[in-house]
């Protein structure tokens, strides 16, 4: 696609790591890691990052009943008898499956982030109770020997009658309005342009991707790349935006 005079590097980072590079940070800390000038992130991760992020219509994901999914080993009872603390791994505490997951079940606390590809082997190990899971998992879980507690998008469309926000583009805040613009129309222009032309991209999602079977990449992006993807519109606005007071308005 013609990207408008842009020069653009891709930076491939787990979403997690993402989500911590976009986060403000107290003065007296200091920065680990530079801000990136566009960034995908989680929505939980951009409710804290709104001062320094403005969010782009284009390069959303919104699940439709189907979200980050809660799995458990398939002897393992929930909720547990006799009072014991139950174990939870998750894919980062600045993601939005931790949010749905913070919201779902407030009194879990005992949780540790986990690097989100191997969220299932720990759970099979034995390392912790249950696992909240996200992106090619929540195809792969059952032939490994998990079963799943609850998903995450069914209870919030019961919760809530909406689609789930999962994660946007974002663009800093301080650049010019035209380059945010510019930036926009390239984003739709790619993902309209993958729409058109699916086999384009299989091989730089494949070299990427954690889970390599072709049908579960294909599942993957069916069920979250949609319209809403090449421009969020009046409705998906409505519902990043519900998303938002959710959170403002919890303890998270």
């Amino acid at each position: 696609i013609d990207t408008e005079g842009l020069q653009l590097k891709p930076v491939i980072e787990d979403v997690e790591a993402l989500n911590k590079r976009a986060a403000p940070q107290p003065p007296k800390e200091g920065r680990k890691t530079k801000q990136l000038d566009i960034t995908k992130l989680s929505f939980f991760a951009y409710a804290k990052a709104r001062k320094d992020y403005f969010l782009l219509d284009a390069g959303a994901a919104l699940g439709f009943g189907a979200g980050p999914i809660v799995v458990a080993r398939l002897e393992y009872m929930f909720p547990p008898s006799g009072g014991r603390e139950t174990s939870v791994a998750i894919p980062g505490k600045n993601t939005t499956a931790n949010l749905l997951f913070s919201l779902a079940y407030p009194h879990l606390k005992n949780k540790t982030e986990i690097l989100f590809s191997k969220i299932e082997d720990e759970i099979l190990k034995g390392k912790f109770d249950l696992g909240v899971i996200i992106h090619e998992s929540r195809f792969t879980y059952r032939q490994k020997g998990l079963k799943k507690i609850i998903d995450l998008g069914e209870w919030w469309k019961k919760k809530t009658k909406l689609p789930i926000p999962l994660g946007g583009i974002a663009i800093r805040k301080n650049f010019p309005e035209a380059l945010k613009k510019k930036v926009e129309r390239v984003i739709r222009k790619s993902v309209e342009f993958a729409f058109a032309n699916p086999d384009s991209s299989k091989a730089f999602v494949k070299k990427h991707a954690q889970e390599m079977d072709d049908e579960v990449i294909k599942k993957h992006i069916e069920l979250y790349v949609n319209k809403y993807s090449a421009s969020l519109g009046v409705k998906g606005k409505k519902v990043v935006s519900a998303l938002l007071r959710k959170i403002e308005k919890s303890k998270f």
